[in-house]
């Protein structure tokens, strides 16, 4: 196999051949240590890979320990340099589109119409967020409006903060970041539908409820300035979280037959095996704990149990 640079920096190749022990589809942490593990295994593994992670934007990584502070890009750099050096291990710069059980294995196909086949899938494909339509949300997603104050919440600590929510979720959200900050406001982005228990205990730690329907965020380069109100007031702040729902990114799992979880994690048990033997799913798309240290370890573990599946299959 021939190895090189692509030209948006993502690596690809030219294959003498389209078997392979493993294919992984995803190649961001959870996919790359899944490969590590794969590899040193003397595995013949495929990453799949778009380039496309969900936290290109997302300025710094942290909890993630010999890693804290890095850039999201900085840390996959690292790791595919140091996959490169498994001659076992091949990627292919590319969109998976389809998939099929086929004897002895699965198959994968990618848009540009090339078709791989393996004994076992490890899917670490993630999830994709969906959106609030607030403009200039998007800008600011990952890097001002944030998801998780384990990640991001000790950079904007004691900072002008707010909740971007409603209800029993947001209340639950609320209370947690409230161990970050003393100036936190919940914007509920219309009518609120706190109990009035919840209202109470809010009011009770100085919290308050802002009802006014949200227009537009106001941001520099994706650092939130000032909320802008539909009734053309504003408000000023530095971080806001926004807990919103999600999808899977990949459907090829559920098309294989993969059973989701009732939250929509793909289903996988303790070895980030899914319901379908053979297929394995890790990182963000089969666990709500969504760091970056979460999915390098679920990753390495469906890596490992892969390839050991593999030897006592073969021995």
């Amino acid at each position: 196999m021939t190895l090189f640079f692509s030209g948006n920096s993502n690596y690809s190749f030219m294959a003498d051949n389209t078997s392979f022990d493993v294919i992984i589809v995803g190649g961001s942490y959870s996919g790359l240590a899944a490969g590590m593990a794969l590899g040193r295994a003397l595995k013949k593994v495929l990453v799949i890979d778009d380039g496309k992670p969900c936290n290109r934007q997302t300025p710094f990584s942290h909890n993630f320990i010999t890693h804290d502070g890095k850039t999201p890009f900085e840390i996959a750099t690292i790791a595919k340099e140091q996959l490169k050096l498994y001659d076992t291990i091949t990627f292919f710069g590319g969109l998976a589109t389809n998939g099929r059980a086929i004897d002895k294995g699965f198959e994968i196909g990618v848009l540009s119409g090339e078709n791989f086949s393996a004994k076992k899938i490890i899917f670490a494909t993630g999830i994709r967020d969906i959106l609030p339509d607030i403009e200039g949300l998007v800008a600011c997603w990952g890097i001002s409006v944030l998801h998780c104050p384990y990640c991001h919440g000790y950079e904007v600590r004691q900072e002008k903060t707010g909740i971007l929510g409603n209800g029993a979720f947001a209340f639950d959200l609320t209370r947690l970041i409230s161990n970050w900050t003393n100036d936190l406001t919940v914007f509920t982005n219309g009518a609120s539908t706190f109990t009035t228990e919840q209202k109470e205990q809010l009011e009770k730690h100085h919290i308050e409820i802002v009802e006014t329907v949200v227009e537009k965020l106001e941001h520099s380069k994706g650092y939130i300035q000032n909320i802008i109100f539909d009734d053309g007031s504003k408000y000023s702040i530095k971080a806001l979280y926004a807990p919103v729902p999600f999808e899977q990114h990949c459907t090829i799992p559920v098309l294989l037959g993969c059973r989701l979880t009732e939250e929509g994690y793909i289903k996988v048990d303790s070895f980030m095996e899914t319901t379908i033997p053979g297929i394995y799913a890790c990182g963000d798309n089969a666990t709500a704990m969504r760091t970056v240290a979460n999915a390098v370890a679920m990753g390495t573990t469906a890596g490992m149990i892969a390839s050991k599946k593999m030897i006592l299959e073969g021995f």
